[in-house]
């Protein structure tokens, strides 16, 4: 029992939901009280280093989460096993984290690899995947700041991983939910203490924003840096305090 039963289906919760989680989590950061003494770059900085004005990049952002909206609701509705009342049967627990996990390391696989490809393609980086990097100090609500076509070919990694993992929609309401909110505080550019992402992944907001500053290294997300690991793209970083009062993710001596 969820508690939107009754009211809106879970096909539909599973293409609204992380939709609205987004701007929920990335206004929240955005908009918290000057934090300068928790941000990775200063205030000076992602002025000078980001060329596109926010509101472009909201409308950016909107135009991608549309596209994911139509690809999800179709993915859904052509995979749908609701019976005449339209509700469907729920695995155990067990299997639902099972699956959770499934899907997140089936979405790692995807994003590494494609990721990394828009890296090293020539063509691809200046056509598609430049536009992401036009935040050179990556912030709260421009996490979703893509090409259209390379925000499509996300929304295809998440497709596979649901269809892989075999979860049903009510799972997918969470996975994709949460996937959202990871993805948006790698992006939020704050080292805020007790963060329970920055706990429990060593892919994190200081790690993406290695890949920012240098994009020839850490292409992993959005949950673990193994695949970094294994194929030596992984660039090691340690938390400083700077002296003017926040933080800063400086390459490892080792």
């Amino acid at each position: 029992m969820v508690f939107w039963e009754g009211y809106v289906s879970d096909e539909v919760m599973g293409t609204f939901a992380p939709i609205v989680v987004y701007w929920l989590y990335a206004g929240f950061l955005q908009l918290l009280p000057r934090l300068d003494n928790y941000r990775l770059h200063t205030r000076k900085e992602e002025d000078a280093k980001n060329v596109m004005p926010m509101g472009l990049v909201i409308k950016g952002v909107l135009l991608q989460q549309l596209v994911h909206a139509v690809v999800s609701y179709l993915l859904f509705l052509v995979t749908s096993k609701a019976d005449l009342v339209g509700t469907e049967i729920q695995p155990s627990l067990f299997v639902q984290v099972f699956q959770f996990i499934i899907a997140m390391f089936v979405m790692d696989i995807w994003q590494y690899f494609m990721h990394r490809y828009m890296h090293t393609n020539k063509f691809l980086y200046r056509h598609i995947h430049a536009k992401h990097h036009k935040l050179v100090v990556p912030y709260a609500v421009g996490a979703f700041y893509n090409n259209p076509l390379e925000g499509l070919l996300d929304t295809v990694g998440g497709a596979i991983a649901f269809l892989i993992s075999g979860m049903t929609a009510r799972t997918a309401v969470i996975f994709f939910c949460f996937a959202v909110i990871k993805t948006v505080d790698d992006h939020c550019g704050l080292w805020l203490p007790g963060n329970l992402f920055h706990i429990f992944f060593q892919n994190n907001t200081a790690f993406h924003d290695i890949h920012h500053q240098l994009p020839a290294y850490n292409f992993s997300q959005p949950f673990f840096s193994i695949w970094d690991k294994l194929l030596g793209t992984h660039m090691p970083y340690e938390i400083v305090k700077r002296p003017e009062g926040g933080f800063e993710a400086r390459l490892s001596k080792d």
